[in-house]
């Protein structure tokens, strides 16, 4: 017979989704935005600081990112190739804004909270958490500190961006578009294809290669008009719920004590960058003509994975969000060395 209990895998991962539904049901009810996604995320963070043994196994982790990122999918249009023309100037404004972000908050977190120099910097990079920290390792910096500014960043994103979103006066439509059902030969046809498309994704080490890869390819297969791929909603919101549980399993790594002892610094370097967001993201918005929500979400400073399942779920593009948040996260990765070296200077051996 299974073993079930409290302290058990199966138990811990049980107790984790109830509290999940129970967050995002309580958001629903009260009318809120995403309230699916932030409701449980909000809920199970609480109870992972409480010390309720939370879990989110990797492997239900990963079938989550591919069945979100062909729900997502769904958000694309045949009409995406005519907004296509709007992505060069954004892109390019996406590394000043990039650049503005981690130094705004570099700036707090250093000469505001004092932390070192190599703390505050990797505390305030967006993003990218894993990527990070391997960075910061080497050079030393006080890694539960970063780590605990990085998941809160993530937190208050998820909490924030959604009302930022719907009161700048934008689509506020909450399901992405999940109204309509796919049909059995969609369904045989498209499935299949993302699967594979994950799977080459992630082999060849694209950014969130799960869920990317099958989000592009459910998108490019909406956007043909070729098929319509759109899952039902009792799979789409018991995604929203997990990838919130998810979000909130994430303060696992920390005590009580630590949340709160970087919580002050946390929070106002989270304000310095998200204030540099929402300047850039007005600025591209004016521009491109496109919605400031939609360009709020390209550049806040967040998750590829989560970044664009909310602009899905507020009815925005999540193509271009994808594209962006992409885009940042592979020059992350391109110039972090470059930009360490130069920030910290070259490593002591």
């Amino acid at each position: 017979m299974p073993d079930i209990s409290f302290q058990s895998a199966a138990g811990r991962l049980a107790v984790t989704l109830l509290i999940a539904t129970a967050g995002g049901a309580l958001f629903n009810l009260l009318g809120l935005p995403a309230a699916w996604l932030s409701g449980a995320m909000v809920f199970v963070a609480i109870a992972t600081l409480a010390q309720v043994p939370t879990l989110m196994p990797a492997l239900l982790r990963d079938a989550l990112f591919i069945m979100i990122g062909i729900s997502m999918g769904a958000g694309v249009h045949p009409d995406i190739v005519e907004r296509v023309a709007e992505w060069p100037v954004s892109m390019v404004m996406l590394l000043a804004v990039m650049v503005a972000v981690t130094f705004a908050g570099y700036a707090v977190l250093h000469y505001g909270a004092k932390w070192s120099k190599e703390t505050a910097f990797f505390g305030s990079i967006p993003g990218a958490l894993s990527y990070v920290m391997a960075l910061a390792t080497e050079r030393g910096a006080d890694l539960p500190r970063i780590a605990s500014s990085q998941s809160l960043r993530l937190f208050v994103l998820v909490a924030v961006l959604p009302f930022a979103v719907v009161s700048s006066a934008e689509p506020t439509g909450i399901g992405g578009g999940t109204v309509y059902v796919s049909g059995l030969k969609d369904f045989l046809i498209g499935i299949p294809l993302c699967l594979a498309a994950s799977w080459l994704a992630v082999k060849t080490r694209v950014p969130g290669g799960g869920l990317t890869g099958a989000f592009f390819m459910s998108a490019g297969l909406n956007a043909s008009g070729l098929l319509v791929l759109v899952l039902p909603n009792y799979i789409v919101l018991p995604c929203f719920v997990m990838m919130g549980a998810h979000i909130g399993c994430r303060f696992g790594n920390m005590t009580l004590r630590q949340f709160v002892s970087v919580l002050g610094a946390s929070i106002a370097a989270f304000a310095a960058a998200f204030l540099t967001s929402l300047a850039g993201a007005w600025m591209v918005a004016e521009m491109v003509d496109i919605p400031f929500g939609q360009a709020l979400l390209a550049y806040a400073p967040g998750g590829l994975e989560v970044m664009t399942l909310l602009a899905f779920m507020l009815d925005l593009d999540p193509a271009f969000v994808a594209a962006h948040q992409i885009a940042r996260f592979t020059g992350m990765v391109l110039l972090l060395p470059f930009i360490t070296g130069l920030v910290l200077g070259r490593r002591s051996n």
